[in-house]
């Protein structure tokens, strides 16, 4: 598989979807791409919609939460997603363990191929994310390309291994565009998730791979403009961020799921 080309997985089935739950973090929960009464939104709930379209039936769940890492994923979201008797589980996990200065990204990878076992085995099918190359947006997390790379082979394999739908964002220059990601330059924006609602719906069936698109070009900010929206971005994203991993605490503490029971799909 190329960077640039979507992965192969399970036959398309997307009409017979009845059940799509979404577990994970908070690129699943939906920062930063808030909805019309303020809450967030995301690409799981835009695709949710997609998959409406094609079945109104369709039920959907989503359990993720911003801020977990892998062990709370598998631990507390996977049982839940199982016991709602799913057709479609969409799992991104791991990428908050990656970020972190010390990981054993072997050991991330193996707990989501725990997961991905444990819901392939119920019949249901599953869709993974490869996370996309940050090198040409940014310095400062381009300084993880390489970690976000070798675990973005992991999750290759194991879609592989696993029959699992896979959604491959490294190399795609769409995604370099800052336009797809919200002011922490962590998140992606409205833009970043609808269009990854219209990746997911290529995987199953439902669209084009016309999500891959470029932007208009946009007029280049000065340079003075730029180097201050990287002190306001340092001061106001990255010093909270790396204080909460010195406290030992999350965004996630005392968040709860925003949609934890299996839903009919009203279409936004």
């Amino acid at each position: 598989m190329t960077a640039d080309h979507p992965a192969s997985g399970p036959k398309s089935r997307a009409r017979g979807y009845a059940r799509f739950i979404a577990i994970g973090d908070s690129y699943t929960e939906g920062l930063d791409d808030p909805g019309p009464d303020g809450s967030f939104r995301g690409w799981a709930d835009r695709f949710a919609d997609i998959l409406a379209e094609a079945n109104p039936a369709v039920e959907y769940a989503n359990l993720a939460i911003r801020g977990k890492r892998i062990t709370q994923v598998v631990e507390e979201q996977v049982p839940a997603a199982i016991a709602l008797k799913p057709d479609l589980v969409s799992v991104a996990a791991g990428v908050n363990d990656v970020l972190r200065p010390k990981v054993d990204i072997d050991q991330v990878a193996d707990q989501l191929e725990q997961s991905v076992e444990a819901i392939r085995g119920t019949g249901a099918d599953v869709l993974l994310t490869c996370v996309g190359d940050p090198s040409q947006r940014s310095a400062v997390m381009g300084r993880l390309a390489a970690r976000l790379g070798a675990y973005d082979n992991h999750v290759r394999r194991i879609a592989r291994d696993h029959d699992a739908l896979v959604m491959d964002f490294w190399g795609v220059t769409l995604f370099d565009d800052e336009r797809c990601w919200s002011v922490d330059r962590l998140h992606l924006s409205a833009i970043g998730h609808q269009r990854v609602a219209l990746a997911a719906a290529e995987l199953v069936g439902l669209g084009d791979d016309s999500w891959r698109q470029l932007l208009p070009p946009a007029h280049p900010k000065p340079w003075l403009i730029r180097r201050r929206a990287d002190v306001d971005w340092t001061i106001a994203h990255l010093g909270p961020w790396l204080g909460r991993r010195l406290r030992g605490t999350s965004s996630g503490d005392n968040i709860t799921a925003k949609r934890p029971q299996l839903q009919p799909v009203v279409p936004s």
